[in-house]
């Protein structure tokens, strides 16, 4: 029987630091097929590549953040249910989110699909580089259905305590992806096609792995009636998913603006922004790892009746949170150039001017990482006490603040005003968050 954990008992920050682990290698695997995209393309198709992949960039990213918003608000009442024992109620949670998903994943592959082009060319994307853009988001939009799947048996499994079989899964997805990119655009000369190919193969095959598993759990032995869409349970299951959902959108959209202004200051500008952006990911390994374990923690302990251990929960998050982005700041600061110049080909003075500006901008995000630890901690904690609509708003003031941050710093300062644009989206969702939870935690001890 696979693996089932619970943390309604035991010392907070061990339990949570103990779930974060696995998800936290899990995630540099995730990063590190990201990254060797990356590299492969700019090493091998050259600066134009990249930057043509960094324009397609957050459109990507918002099909992605919005499949894994409404996953992981379907596994707060997972977590929920099984912290409390109730398996059977739980069986119905699982096939319900099943059936919501299947539908979703379609209806989201049409529509981006159909908005891929209009949106490239709002973003003011240069012509020599918007055809390579579109064919690579074409390509990974049709495998939006395998995304779905993925995230959502990966969903499944950290409910019930298992962060390891995601980590499994990734380091699976991991060689397949490298071993795919190699051979698709070195081998095969697809180009920036073959990249997005590879990446829809590799995470499929672990899609095919979380299920494998999944379908092992004794308590998860799911009947034909699990599937039967209920309105009400399926409406409280769109009540936690569709706003996180919206919420990655939301963000994605600050982002499309932020890349909007990133387009007129050329390729190479273009090209350096994309470099770090590739790392972002590496940035925040152990913050989405702490979130979903958070989230987990919280949802569990909710349902166990525990005010007292969320609490607890809460300021251990916060303490391994800064204590770790201190660490990984401090790295990406000593090493960061000779990582990025893994990304780069170009003539010496076009390199030079690439790596410059990436280098830039990673010192800033990486100063002000324990921000973004910050935010991940307090909004997954919200998020797991089942109140999605508060994040939301965190959300909302993240893209004010990063598009107005966007917007109007280059007109004072120039380019370098758009390298601070995502810094403070992070501090107007901090203060958003905190607020909030505060709130929240209030109303839960009066009940």
């Amino acid at each position: 029987m696979a693996k089932t954990r619970t943390m309604t008992e035991g010392t907070p920050w061990k339990l949570i630091f103990n779930f974060s682990i696995p998800l936290m290698f899990g995630n540099v695997f995730q990063q590190l097929y990201t990254v060797v995209d990356t590299m492969i393309v700019g090493k091998a198709l050259g600066v134009s590549a990249l930057a043509a992949l960094g324009a397609a960039d957050w459109l990507s990213w918002m099909a992605l953040g919005m499949i894994q918003g409404i996953t992981q608000g379907f596994s707060i009442l997972m977590a929920f249910e099984f912290g409390a024992g109730n398996h059977g109620k739980l069986r119905k949670v699982v096939g319900n989110s099943s059936v919501l998903s299947c539908f979703g994943a379609v209806i989201l592959m049409i529509v981006t699909q159909l908005a891929a082009r209009p949106v490239l060319g709002l973003l003011k994307t240069p012509e020599s580089i918007i055809g390579p853009s579109l064919l690579y988001l074409r390509i990974m939009f049709l495998g939006i259905p395998a995304v779905m799947a993925y995230n959502l048996q990966a969903a499944v499994l950290r409910a019930l305590g298992d962060g390891k079989t995601p980590l499994q899964a990734m380091i699976v997805a991991s060689i397949v992806n490298i071993g795919l990119d190699l051979l698709f655009v070195m081998g095969f000369g697809w180009g920036i096609g073959g990249a997005a190919w590879a990446t829809i193969i590799a995470q499929a095959c672990s899609a095919v792995y979380c299920f494998a598993v999944v379908r092992k759990i004794e308590i998860l032995s799911l009947q034909k009636s699990d599937f039967t869409v209920e309105s009400g349970l399926a409406g409280r299951l769109m009540e936690m998913g569709l706003p996180m959902s919206f919420q990655s959108c939301i963000i994605a959209i600050g982002g499309m603006i932020v890349q909007s202004v990133v387009n007129r200051f050329g390729v190479l500008f273009i090209a350096g922004f994309t470099a770090t952006n590739k790392l972002y990911g590496l940035l925040e390994v152990a913050a989405t790892s702490y979130g979903y374990s958070m989230t987990t923690y919280v949802s569990q302990n909710l349902g166990g009746g525990s005010v007292k251990r969320i609490k607890q929960g809460m300021r251990s998050g916060l303490i391994l949170g800064t204590i770790t982005s201190a660490v990984i700041a401090l790295a990406m600061i000593l090493l960061g150039k000779p990582i990025l110049s893994l990304f780069i080909t170009a003539t010496p003075e076009e390199a030079q001017t690439v790596l410059g500006i990436a280098y830039h901008y990673l010192v800033i995000m990486s100063v002000f990482l324990p921000i973004l630890y910050l935010l991940y901690v307090v909004r997954s904690a919200i998020q797991g006490m089942g109140n999605t609509f508060l994040p939301l708003m965190s959300g909302i003031m993240e893209l004010v603040m990063r598009t107005g941050a966007a917007l109007l710093l280059p007109l004072l300062v120039g380019q370098e005003g758009v390298l601070y644009a995502e810094v403070l989206a992070w501090i107007g969702a901090d203060i958003v968050l905190i607020i909030s939870y505060f709130v929240k935690i209030k109303g839960l001890e009066k009940q």
